[in-house]
């Protein structure tokens, strides 16, 4: 059976901080990391995946590592260049009493039984990637990597000031092994500090093969560089995989954390 991927990675934001503004001052957030500076990526999920295949359930269990650098090369008022590289990835898979395993830096430790995915995998490590960024955080043009976390760290910032109640929307489109996906996201800000803006997250996701679902979680935007900073996220997304005549119902249940420094 064709294996679909579906990775949710959002942004969200935990820590509260002692030191925070009056609720009526705002803040106006915009992206501009430190030129020169190298920021790394650590994001873990959980995903738990139910298969119904000719009447019979089939529950598959993964987690899966990822480690990337991204560094600000140019920087201006406007716009942000972004070079970026998937560091590592280790993943794990558990299923019908198997447990197969893969380590970007420990190959020896791959189960032969992933080679075909690992392969692939393999192709993405190291492989250099750049990306132009509006001051909102909007792409301007992309030579981006697939399974890249970048989205992770950068997200799309409001033109408005902001204070504590203050939201926004925006949708995010993402095309996954032919699969297209639109992800609509509305922030709200929970919290304003010196050293973080705090928000919850709520949305829906949409897309080819009947895929629906949610998103829920928080996150901490750093008010100086508008990078995200920490984020952790549920999601429950269902969708219907063709495969050979049959058509498979599939549900992902999944957990994400993500930290950048």
């Amino acid at each position: 059976m064709k294996k679909k991927q579906l990775i949710p990675v959002l942004l969200v934001l935990f820590g509260l901080t002692s030191l925070s503004f009056m609720a009526n001052d705002g803040v106006t957030l915009r992206l501009k990391p430190q030129q020169g500076k190298s920021y790394t990526i650590t994001s873990k999920a959980n995903i738990m995946t139910v298969m119904e295949v000719q009447g019979q359930m089939m529950n598959q269990q993964q987690h899966m590592e990822t480690r990337q650098s991204f560094t600000a090369k140019s920087v201006t008022d406007t716009e942000s260049l972004i070079e970026t590289q998937i560091e590592a990835i280790k993943m794990s898979i558990s299923q019908m009493g198997m447990k197969l395993e893969y380590d970007s830096e420990n190959p020896e430790k791959t189960s032969p039984l992933l080679a075909g995915q690992t392969a692939e995998m393999d192709k993405v490590i190291k492989k250099m990637g750049t990306v132009k960024y509006d001051a909102l955080g909007n792409i301007i043009d992309s030579l981006d990597l697939e399974m890249s976390q970048l989205g992770a760290a950068i997200t799309q910032l409001p033109d408005k000031e902001l204070s504590v109640g203050s939201s926004w929307s925006f949708k995010k489109n993402q095309s996954i092994s032919g699969t297209e996906i639109t992800a609509n996201m509305t922030y709200t800000v929970t919290a304003i500090s010196k050293k973080s803006i705090n928000v919850s997250i709520n949305g829906t996701v949409e897309g080819t093969d009947e895929i629906s679902g949610t998103y829920e979680g928080t996150a901490s935007i750093h008010p100086q560089t508008g990078i995200v900073i920490q984020s952790s996220t549920k999601s429950n997304i269902s969708m219907t995989v063709n495969e050979q005549g049959l058509s498979i119902p599939v549900t992902m249940v999944g957990t994400t954390t993500v930290e950048v420094k």
